[in-house]
């Protein structure tokens, strides 16, 4: 059987059944929405301690690509108690202040300005002894801009950038991505230009709900796997205050990385400049011109 003619089969098993048969491993799997799998284990190793089965298991070279592809026909992929140290993570940047939205509570995707955007990203909570508090929620960018239009406010949704634009469930399900790009755009835009931070950060929990986006808090020795340009479905993410963000709260720190673009097969090498290019846009400290266009703009 090949890689791909298994992944289908298991991929199926894993809609109905709490067990996947994966990488000759059986492994403890639910699926709390349509798009997402939670991987929570090995099947047998439930009294040991959090290893490092990503890395050691699902990432091997021989079966890399076929996780891969759960990703992207999954949409989102959760595996919990893992325990790694690998080098090619590094932290998320951006921090959030009580005056104004970080780039990274908008839903975006990665490397949204560029031409070239990585397959998926892998957010990681690793480890460590301060909980994570702030929320991460992911949904198919379809039914993000979906609840966007439901929940917008009567007179934002009568703004000029808006105006005469047809915003109806059934159009926005015919977009392809560049149009509705552009429509998301235009009511973040909208959104941030009428609204004060806690009222933004008010109307995206409302977005979150709506979409029935995937926000469950994190857990120590968690790795979200979120599909963000590939073949399959088109996810989003953003960073959720699911309460007023009053600031002074200790609180967990990420990692990330972009492990198809990142984590390579023996004689590849990484596009150090693609990397650099994705890694700029991350970089919200800045309210400039190209935190403006990534997660803002029109694009």
């Amino acid at each position: 059987m090949s890689e791909r003619t298994a992944l289908s089969a298991d991929t199926h098993s894993a809609t109905t059944s709490s067990v996947l048969n994966f990488a000759n491993a059986l492994w403890r799997v639910r699926r709390p929405r349509p798009f997402v799998l939670v991987i929570e284990g090995e099947v047998g190793q439930e009294a040991k301690e959090p290893n490092d089965y990503l890395h050691d298991k699902l990432l091997l070279p021989e079966w890399r690509e076929a996780f891969y592809q759960l990703v992207d026909a999954t949409g989102l992929v959760v595996c919990l108690n893992v325990h790694t140290q690998h080098p090619t993570y590094r932290d998320v940047r951006g921090r959030s202040s009580k005056g104004r939205l970080s780039q990274g509570e908008y839903y975006h995707h990665d490397g949204c300005t560029g031409p070239v955007k990585p397959r998926f990203v892998e957010i990681r909570c690793p480890i460590q002894p301060q909980t994570r508090g702030v929320a991460t929620a992911v949904a198919p960018q379809h039914d993000v801009v979906k609840a966007m239009v439901q929940v917008l406010p009567a007179d934002l949704a009568a703004a000029p950038a808006l105006a005469g634009i047809d915003m109806s469930h059934a159009t926005i399900s015919q977009m392809d991505y560049e149009a509705l790009e552009h429509l998301q755009g235009l009511i973040t835009r909208t959104v941030r230009k009428k609204l004060n931070a806690e009222g933004a950060r008010s109307y995206f929990r409302q977005v979150d709900a709506a979409a029935n986006a995937y926000f469950e808090p994190w857990a120590l020795g968690e790795s979200r796997f979120i599909a963000n340009a590939n073949s399959g479905i088109t996810m989003q993410h953003r960073r959720a205050y699911q309460a007023p963000h009053t600031g002074g709260v200790a609180n967990g720190h990420l990692v990330k990385r972009w492990t198809n673009e990142e984590l390579l097969l023996p004689g590849q090498v990484v596009d150090q400049a693609l990397i650099a290019a994705l890694c700029s846009e991350e970089d919200d400290e800045v309210d400039g011109e190209r935190a403006e266009g990534c997660y803002l703009g029109a694009h």
